[in-house]
């Protein structure tokens, strides 16, 4: 459904609105006034077009590595799509599903201890975030509460904090740094990729579990994504870039004290390295429409497939 031309003044005139309300210092607004036609228009498009083939509730996928800028289109494809569209959205992180510190910790006893350390597949309550997702689709809609982590803590929100959905949505935006990913041949585990893998598991155990889980129960999970949207960036090299510039910014937001040093994000990213730099490769048979992105978190360009 293309924007009649009566209407598309109007609505670029409230998202001008609803960027000088909600913008970002150091980020000028014209950056995303030029990206409105070119890229936050054309993707609202494309998800309102999917929905509207049966009008059933869809869930799209949104996936990049960390700091790829997954919630700021979110939070743009959101208000487009509730101002233009009319379309009622709920969005989530699979990181707000993270287990408990509790939950980890044991995790870190019995299988391995790289397990305390929350991010890769294994870390992630999945039979929470399923029955969230069961419940957000159920015909006879009850409110229904998702989860937030507090990554200041390293530990999940008491349920008085969670977000509350009173109404049933008819767009599901669930993202998350891993969302999509496939898992690896055993042969591929073999060779280290940093010392995190060098040094802390040289039997492979992490590594095995971590893309057991990938294999099954997160392959089953992704399985029920309608559409899947990559955020692709330059290379991994920006992908610790942008983490740091994450937690300069958590650091600005929270009054713990509990913010990683540059030196702990470089170990931090290196649970990620190895799914990550596969996603990168693989990102034409996980993804129905691929953004490539510059270093500095613009699209370049949009590709579907």
């Amino acid at each position: 459904m293309k924007i009649k031309n009566s209407n598309y003044l109007n609505l670029k005139n409230k998202y001008l609105k609803y960027l000088q309300k909600n913008e970002t210092k150091g980020k000028p607004i014209i950056d995303k006034i030029g990206k409105f036609n070119s890229f936050y228009l054309p993707l609202a498009e494309w998800i309102y077009s999917i929905y509207q083939k049966d009008n059933k509730i869809k869930l799209i996928g949104l996936s990049g590595g960390q700091g790829a800028g997954k919630s700021t289109i979110t939070k743009i494809l959101k208000f487009i799509l509730k101002t233009n569209y009319k379309l009622k959205l709920c969005i989530f992180s699979i990181d707000d599903f993270y287990k408990t510190r509790k939950e980890r910790k044991k995790m870190s006893k019995i299988i391995h201890p790289l397990f305390l350390t929350r991010g890769v597949p294994g870390t992630h309550d999945l039979r929470l975030l399923n029955k969230t997702l069961k419940n957000l689709k159920k015909k006879s809609f009850k409110t229904t509460f998702i989860p937030r982590f507090d990554k200041s803590t390293d530990d999940r929100k008491k349920k008085s904090q969670w977000t509350k959905v009173k109404k049933a949505p008819n767009i599901i935006i669930f993202e998350g740094w891993c969302v999509g990913a496939r898992h690896q041949n055993n042969v591929v585990l073999k060779k280290p990729l940093n010392f995190i893998e060098k040094k802390l598991d040289p039997d492979l155990k992490w590594r095995k579990k971590v893309n057991n889980e990938l294999g099954k129960s997160y392959k089953k999970l992704f399985g029920k994504i309608d559409k899947l949207v990559y955020l692709k960036a330059p290379s991994f090299n920006h992908i610790f870039d942008w983490r740091l510039l994450q937690e300069q910014k958590l650091k600005l937001t929270s009054k713990n004290k509990k913010i990683m040093s540059k030196t702990e994000i470089k170990e931090f990213i290196m649970f990620y390295e190895r799914i990550t730099k596969q996603m990168m490769k693989d990102f034409t048979k996980i993804s129905d429409l691929t953004i490539f992105l510059d270093k500095n978190h613009r699209s370049r360009k949009m590709k579907f497939f």
